[in-house]
Protein backbone atom coordinates (compact mmCIF):
# COMPACT_ATOMS: atom_id res chain seq x y z
CA UNK A 1 0.00 0.00 0.00
CA UNK A 2 1.13 3.56 -0.99
CA UNK A 3 -0.14 6.58 -0.39
CA UNK A 4 0.58 9.13 -2.58
CA UNK A 5 1.67 12.56 -1.73
CA UNK A 6 0.05 15.83 -3.24
CA UNK A 7 2.09 18.49 -4.65
CA UNK A 8 1.33 22.25 -4.08
CA UNK A 9 0.54 24.35 -7.46
CA UNK A 10 0.24 27.08 -4.80
CA UNK A 11 3.08 30.11 -5.23
CA UNK A 12 5.31 31.13 -7.82
CA UNK A 13 8.15 29.60 -9.52
CA UNK A 14 8.88 25.39 -9.95
CA UNK A 15 8.58 23.15 -7.25
CA UNK A 16 9.70 19.22 -7.22
CA UNK A 17 6.43 16.94 -8.20
CA UNK A 18 6.26 14.19 -5.50
CA UNK A 19 5.70 11.08 -7.65
CA UNK A 20 4.63 7.66 -5.91
CA UNK A 21 4.77 4.28 -7.26
CA UNK A 22 1.95 1.98 -6.54
CA UNK A 23 1.78 -1.36 -5.46
CA UNK A 24 -1.89 -2.03 -7.16
CA UNK A 25 -3.42 -3.10 -2.98
CA UNK A 26 -5.14 -0.36 -1.58
CA UNK A 27 -2.91 2.54 -2.56
CA UNK A 28 -4.60 5.66 -0.96
CA UNK A 29 -4.83 9.62 -1.32
CA UNK A 30 -6.83 12.67 0.24
CA UNK A 31 -9.48 14.47 -2.38
CA UNK A 32 -8.74 18.22 -2.83
CA UNK A 33 -11.19 20.11 -4.82
CA UNK A 34 -9.38 21.24 -7.93
CA UNK A 35 -6.51 18.61 -7.94
CA UNK A 36 -5.31 17.15 -11.12
CA UNK A 37 -4.37 13.03 -10.53
CA UNK A 38 -1.57 12.39 -12.97
CA UNK A 39 -1.04 8.03 -13.65
CA UNK A 40 2.11 7.53 -15.49
CA UNK A 41 2.79 3.61 -16.84
CA UNK A 42 6.17 2.84 -17.06
CA UNK A 43 5.48 -0.93 -17.03
CA UNK A 44 6.37 -3.46 -19.67
CA UNK A 45 2.18 -3.74 -20.41
CA UNK A 46 -1.28 -2.25 -20.33
CA UNK A 47 -2.85 -1.49 -16.70
CA UNK A 48 -6.37 -0.95 -15.98
CA UNK A 49 -7.05 0.91 -12.65
CA UNK A 50 -9.82 1.28 -10.66
CA UNK A 51 -10.27 4.67 -8.33
CA UNK A 52 -12.91 3.49 -5.38
CA UNK A 53 -14.54 6.10 -2.65
CA UNK A 54 -15.28 3.67 0.58
CA UNK A 55 -18.64 5.73 1.00
CA UNK A 56 -19.89 6.33 -2.67
CA UNK A 57 -23.19 6.33 -3.63
CA UNK A 58 -24.83 3.50 -5.65
CA UNK A 59 -27.95 5.72 -5.93
CA UNK A 60 -26.76 9.22 -7.50
CA UNK A 61 -29.56 10.96 -9.72
CA UNK A 62 -28.46 12.20 -12.59
CA UNK A 63 -30.61 14.20 -14.56
CA UNK A 64 -32.05 12.99 -18.15
CA UNK A 65 -30.65 9.49 -17.15
CA UNK A 66 -31.84 8.09 -13.99
CA UNK A 67 -29.87 6.88 -11.31
CA UNK A 68 -26.26 5.46 -11.69
CA UNK A 69 -24.13 3.57 -8.86
CA UNK A 70 -20.51 4.94 -8.23
CA UNK A 71 -20.33 2.25 -5.35
CA UNK A 72 -17.77 0.02 -7.81
CA UNK A 73 -15.45 2.64 -8.11
CA UNK A 74 -14.32 4.87 -11.34
CA UNK A 75 -12.35 2.27 -14.15
CA UNK A 76 -9.85 4.81 -15.89
CA UNK A 77 -9.67 2.23 -18.56
CA UNK A 78 -6.44 0.90 -19.75
CA UNK A 79 -3.12 2.74 -19.75
CA UNK A 80 -0.74 1.65 -22.14
CA UNK A 81 2.70 0.71 -21.49
CA UNK A 82 4.61 3.95 -21.49
CA UNK A 83 1.33 6.25 -21.67
CA UNK A 84 0.04 8.44 -19.20
CA UNK A 85 -3.67 9.72 -18.23
CA UNK A 86 -4.64 12.63 -16.22
CA UNK A 87 -8.14 13.01 -14.35
CA UNK A 88 -9.54 16.52 -12.95
CA UNK A 89 -10.19 14.98 -9.89
CA UNK A 90 -13.21 17.28 -9.65
CA UNK A 91 -14.89 15.24 -12.94
CA UNK A 92 -14.74 12.37 -11.07
CA UNK A 93 -16.29 13.96 -7.34
CA UNK A 94 -19.02 11.07 -6.89
CA UNK A 95 -16.51 8.48 -6.64
CA UNK A 96 -14.22 9.89 -4.30
CA UNK A 97 -16.20 10.00 -0.95
CA UNK A 98 -14.97 8.50 1.91
CA UNK A 99 -11.12 6.50 1.88
CA UNK A 100 -10.35 6.61 -1.47
CA UNK A 101 -8.12 3.47 -2.82
CA UNK A 102 -6.97 2.84 -6.25
CA UNK A 103 -6.32 -0.66 -7.31
CA UNK A 104 -5.27 -3.07 -9.98
CA UNK A 105 -2.45 -0.56 -10.89
CA UNK A 106 0.44 -2.12 -9.83
CA UNK A 107 4.08 -0.32 -11.14
CA UNK A 108 1.80 3.29 -12.66
CA UNK A 109 3.53 6.45 -10.93
CA UNK A 110 1.03 8.75 -9.60
CA UNK A 111 1.33 12.27 -8.81
CA UNK A 112 -1.33 14.51 -7.37
CA UNK A 113 -1.07 18.38 -8.11
CA UNK A 114 -3.35 20.85 -5.31
CA UNK A 115 -4.39 24.23 -6.04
Amino acid sequence: MATIVSTSLGGTGQRTLTRTTLTGTADTFTYVAGALLILENPTGGALSPTITGASASSAIPVKGFGTVSAAGGYEVGSIAAGAARMIPLDSISEYLAGAISITNGTGLVAAIMVP
